[in-house]
């Protein structure tokens, strides 16, 4: 099952991109692609999303895991 993560950054640097893009892949995640968000009044990007996807074994889905789980009172 391909399974993906999306990391959100007001911080639109090299540096800072570089850094989010070594910390994921690091562990273990392929880069999917970076969308930058822009302001009207400007050229640089006010946000950025960088999505990461990896394939994870058939596990169970995350609602039915969650439902077999017991509670602690």
């Amino acid at each position: 099952m391909l399974v993906y993560k999306v990391v959100e950054t007001s911080t639109v640097t090299d540096e800072e991109l570089e850094r989010i893009l070594n910390e994921w892949i690091s562990r273990g995640w392929s880069l999917d692609g970076i969308r930058f968000v822009l302001r009207e009044s400007s050229r640089r990007p006010a946000m950025a999303f960088v999505t990461f996807t990896r394939d994870q074994a058939d596990s169970p889905d995350p609602a039915a895991a969650a439902a077999g789980r017991k509670r602690i009172p």
